[in-house]
């Protein structure tokens, strides 16, 4: 994130048309301060997507080593025989 991107919330209340059309174009996050403070972070719609795409997946991989660890899991040459017993392969 570069340091101009780190706006008080004045900012964003008196530029926020401003904001996002940058959003959108330089799709670098916003951090929004308050009284000093970091409050917010600001991204565009598309970043957004994308991270919320690869926190899935993420859960999704996490999700499934613990099934392994847990010992859940079916050895592909027993999958195999039954989706053949299902006629599905």
């Amino acid at each position: 994130m570069r340091s101009s991107n780190i706006k008080p919330i004045s900012y964003l209340k008196a530029n926020a048309a401003e904001v996002l059309k940058d959003l959108a174009e330089q799709r670098e996050p916003y951090l929004i301060t308050q009284n000093g403070e970091a409050k917010a972070v600001m991204q565009d719609i598309a970043s957004y997507e994308n991270t919320q795409e690869t926190l899935a997946l993420l859960k999704i991989l996490a999700l499934g080593n613990q099934e392994i660890e847990e010992g859940k899991v079916t050895p592909v040459a027993e999958v195999a025989r039954r989706l053949r017993a299902k006629k599905i392969i």
